[in-house]
Parts: C-alpha cells; structure tokens; sequence
C-alpha cells in the first residue's frame, strides 16, 4: 500500500439505511481507493535504458510510458495499453491449409498465408520464471504458443500451467536447447531431443505438441525427417520478433496478416510484450492462437 493517500473533503452522512447514502459512500470510498492506487511510487523504479526503451519513447501525439519495476519484471508499458478492458472475441474462419507430411518430412511455417486480420504469438525457451508474466499475457488476453525446452522448465513445470490455464498450449524446442544440433547431431540424436520433449510435455501437461520450434531456428532435411517421426505436424520458425523492447522485421516495418511473432521468457518480457502489442493494435490485428488456427490444437 501507499505511505500517502488524498484526503477526501468531508462529506455530508446520508440518512441511515438509504440506498442513496450506500451508493455516496461506495463512490467515495472507490474515490479514495483510485486516487491512493494512483498516487503510489513503487520501490526500485527505474528509467529504462536505451535497448529497454527502443520504439517506446514517448514523443509528440504518443503515449506516455509507465516504466515500473514489478515482481523483479521491467514492465515498460504505454499508459494507453496497460490493463485493456476485455472485450468479445472474434472468431476467424482460417482460410490456411497446413500442407501434409510429404515423404516422411515435417512441412516448415515461417508465416501463415491468410487474409484474415490475425497475428500469432509465440514465446520460446522458459528460462526466466516471473508470476508478471502469466498475468500480463492474462490482461491482454493473448493466447499464445510456447515452445518450451525441457531442461530449462523442469524445475518449476507448474509455471507454464498457469499459461495453459488461460488458454495458450505447450510445443516441442527439445530437450537441451542446442542450437547446432541440425550440423552437429545424427538423426538419431535429433530424434532423441524431439522425442524426449514430446515425452515429457505429455506427462506434465497432458497433451503431445504437435509443433516443433528448433533451437536458433536451424533446420534440416533430417531435422524434419525426425519431426515427422516424433509425431508433430509442423516445424515453425518466424519472420518477426519482440527483442530488448522492440520489433524485428525480416520484411517490411511491420506487422502483417498471419505473421509469426517470436518472443522470450526473459527479464524484458513486458517491455517486448509492450513492443509486440503497440504493433499488433496499429496493425489492426487480432491475436489468435496458431495450433487453433492451423487445426492442430
């Protein structure tokens, strides 16, 4: 709580038993309650640094920056995008067909060809475990897919329950999160970190990833070829991404219909979730969950 509150001007008692006077001092203490909420400082905020604060700077006709520091999280957010308002969600018919396992290899998506106004989340590894993160994403209301690497989540699996339970889904970013393992690694070996992964999602979060995510986003024939085995219908890589509280576009300057977007769990997850979603609004897309989308949920 706040060490200071704004006090209200007296007010005159309402005559007992009057809803009128119950409705005056519920408004006036929900007065009190905002204005102290509003008035808080919170301990150890601090100015975001050039990388945090990349694309974020307020300027002429842009929003200002709440910059806090929330349950060890920099949560560089616009004032104007911070606790949106839930509205009704749309439903998209997809007008995208996942091409098939062809000749034991896995298809591989970098974006998804639509002309539906949608846009894909995803959120890789899982080293950095901070409640603020599942309770952003909750605020939003963003689904998401999250390609998770075993040997960094194992020690806390009912962390990225709480994502499950807003309605996001695990896939497959193997076992141990080697990004050479498409030059350094047999087929066999490939398919040991993939199986191994498919193996451990089922037991801990009761379903098998039909999505695989490879570490650095290398890919080979064999890497597909092991894809395929282990059971999983697609390998997915990106073509956009939230970095260091920024976009990266491998095309254009910004989001598109049916774009993939990479992101993190990382300390500046609110400042890239911030990035991500000041460009999701002003491209006029919705986020829609892409195993729902593709069919593969």
């Amino acid at each position: 709580m706040c060490e200071h509150h704004p006090t209200l001007p007296p007010a005159a008692a309402p005559e007992p038993h009057s809803a009128l006077g119950r409705r005056a001092l519920l408004g006036l203490l929900g007065a009190s309650v905002v204005g102290g909420l509003g008035g808080c400082a919170v301990p150890g905020a601090t100015a975001p640094g050039p990388e945090a604060s990349s694309g974020l700077s307020a300027g002429p006709g842009q929003p200002t920056l709440s910059v806090l520091t929330v349950d060890g999280l920099d949560s560089t957010v616009p004032n104007d995008l911070r606790r949106p308002g839930r509205r009704p969600k749309r439903t998209y018919v997809s007008d995208f067909r996942l091409p098939p396992v062809q000749g034991g290899m896995a298809p591989v998506l970098t974006r998804v060809l639509t002309k539906q106004p949608v846009v894909f989340l995803t959120i890789d590894d899982g080293v950095t475990k901070i409640p603020r993160m599942a309770q952003l994403l909750d605020e939003y209301d963003y689904p998401a897919s999250l390609f998770l690497t075993r040997n960094f989540v194992q020690n806390d699996p009912g962390f990225f329950k709480q994502f499950e339970a807003q309605g996001s889904l695990v896939e497959n970013h193997t076992v141990s999160h080697n990004v050479n393992m498409s030059r350094q690694l047999s087929y066999g070996q490939q398919l040991a970190e993939i199986a191994g992964m498919q193996d451990y999602a089922q037991q801990q979060f009761g379903r098998r990833p039909t999505l695989f995510r490879p570490p650095g986003g290398d890919y080979s024939n064999a890497m597909r070829q092991a894809v395929a085995a282990a059971g999983m219908k697609a390998i997915v890589t990106w073509e956009a991404k939230a970095n260091a509280g920024r976009m990266d576009y491998q095309y254009g300057n910004s989001l598109r219909p049916g774009d993939i977007v990479l992101m993190h769990f990382r300390p500046e997850f609110a400042a890239d979730l911030a990035a991500f979603r000041e460009a999701q609004l002003s491209a006029g897309l919705d986020v829609v969950l892409l195993e729902n989308f593709l069919g593969v949920a």
